[in-house]
């Protein structure tokens, strides 16, 4: 049982750091907040397609990885 967590612990992860380095950014670096990087941050644009889906999928992995690790240290500490 401890070693069918660990895998799906370690599948998980690494499916999360694709997820999240499929991503686009949200900013545009330093250059974005000194000319007007505030109005994307404060403005209600929602991001929609391929980066919903994509955030929305990191949320479920981060979830997932959480109660995996919380089971192994649960059930085997």
């Amino acid at each position: 049982m401890h070693t069918v967590l660990m895998a799906i612990l370690l599948i998980v992860s690494i499916l999360m750091m694709v997820a999240i380095l499929l991503q686009s950014s949200n900013s545009s670096g330093l250059s974005g907040s000194i000319a007007g990087g505030a109005e994307q941050l404060f403005g209600k644009r929602k991001s929609r397609g391929y980066d919903s889906i994509l955030a929305r999928i990191t949320v479920v992995l981060a979830v997932i990885y959480i109660i995996v690790s919380l089971a192994i240290v649960t059930f085997f500490n």
